[in-house]
C-alpha cells in the first residue's frame, strides 16, 4: 500500500505549525480590537443551504467545485466551500440575535477545484462580518482591520475596492438582464485580459453590441471620477453614492492602501454592495491575499 495525502491536502511540519499559529494569533487580536465575536459552524452544511440563490448562486462556478457528501438517511449535504454561507445560515436561524452581530471565525473550508500555487483543496479561512447594518462604516471598518492586520504582520500591501451596484449598473445601461453569468465572466479580467473575457462573454449568449457597450465603460485606467460621468443607471448611481462614501471614510481614517478597480467583482451572488480584494505589492503570489464584501 502506498501511504500518500489525499489531492490538494497536506500535512504541516511542527515547525510550519508554529509559524501558523503566530499568524492566526496576530489576526485573532486584530478581530478582538475591533470588536469581532469568535463563533463556530460545522464544516457539513445542507446542500440546499451551499446552493440558495443567496448563497454562491446557482449560475456560480463555486458550486461546480463543492464536496457534495449523502448520509445514510439519503439527505445530501456538501462540505462548506466558506466562511459566509454558514453565517448567513446562522443569523437566519437565530433570531433573537443583538444587531448589529459582529462575528470573526477561524476554520478549514474546502473546494474540488484546480490545483495550482496558493488554492488547495483544504485549505483555512479566517472571516470577519457586520450583519445588521447598512452603514458604510462598516464597510470602512473591515477595510481598516484588513490594514491593520496586515501592517501588523509586517506585509506591504494595496487594497482594492469596487462596488456590485456600480457593476450591475453597468450591465444593465448595456442591456443585460441576466447580470450574474456576466460578472462571473467580468470578475476574470485580470485573469485572462480584455480578450479572453469578451471570449466567454459571447460563449455565454451576450451580443457583441452589449460586450462593446461593457467595455466602453469598463477599461483598464477608469477611475472613479471617470465612472461619476458615464453611469447613467440608478443603481449604478447608488453604488457610486456608496463607493464614495467608503474612500471618503476610509480617508478620514488615514488608510493610504485603498485603490479603486471598476473590474473587481468577486464571482458570488451574495455580495451586493463593496467588494475588495488584498494584494502584495511585491511578492511571488500575485493572487489576492485577502477578500470579501
Amino acid at each position: 500500500m502506498k501511504l500518500q495525502t489525499a489531492r490538494g491536502v497536506k500535512d504541516l511540519s511542527p515547525e510550519e505549525k508554529i509559524v501558523k499559529n503566530n499568524v492566526v494569533n496576530t489576526l485573532q487580536e486584530v478581530f478582538n480590537l475591533y470588536g469581532f465575536a469568535p463563533l463556530e459552524t460545522p464544516l457539513i452544511e445542507r446542500i440546499e443551504t451551499l446552493s440558495a440563490k443567496e448563497a454562491a448562486g446557482e449560475e456560480s462556478d463555486v458550486m461546480k467545485e463543492v464536496f457534495k457528501l449523502t448520509d445514510q438517511g439519503k439527505r445530501k449535504l456538501g462540505l462548506r466551500f466558506d466562511l459566509t454561507v454558514p453565517l448567513a445560515r446562522y443569523v437566519a436561524t437565530n433570531s433573537a440575535l443583538k444587531l448589529p452581530f459582529k462575528r470573526s471565525q477561524v476554520g478549514r473550508v474546502f473546494r474540488d477545484g484546480p490545483i495550482k500555487l496558493g488554492r488547495t483543496r483544504e485549505f483555512w479561512q479566517m472571516d470577519v462580518d457586520t450583519v445588521g447594518t447598512k452603514s458604510m462604516i462598516a464597510e470602512a471598518e473591515l477595510l481598516a482591520l484588513a490594514n491593520t492586520a496586515f501592517t501588523k504582520l509586517g506585509m506591504n500591501v494595496v487594497i482594492k475596492v469596487n462596488n456590485r451596484k456600480i457593476l450591475n449598473g453597468i450591465l444593465e445601461q448595456s442591456g443585460i438582464k441576466e447580470k450574474e453569468n456576466a460578472i462571473i465572466v467580468i470578475d476574470k479580467l485580470a485573469k485572462i485580459g480584455k480578450t479572453g473575457v469578451e471570449k466567454e462573454l459571447r460563449e455565454r449568449g451576450y451580443s457583441s453590441k452589449q460586450i462593446k457597450s461593457i467595455f466602453s465603460i469598463i477599461k483598464e485606467k477608469t477611475t472613479f471620477a471617470d465612472l461619476k460621468k458615464s453611469v447613467t443607471t440608478d443603481l449604478g448611481k447608488e453604488g457610486i453614492a456608496e463607493m464614495q462614501d467608503v474612500l471618503d471614510y476610509c480617508r478620514s481614517m488615514g488608510i493610504k492602501t485603498i485603490q479603486y478597480e471598476v473590474s473587481l467583482a468577486r464571482g458570488l451572488a451574495y455580495y451586493t454592495g463593496t467588494v475588495f480584494e488584498v494584494f502584495l505589492k511585491k511578492g511571488e503570489i500575485t493572487s489576492s491575499i485577502a477578500a470579501g464584501g
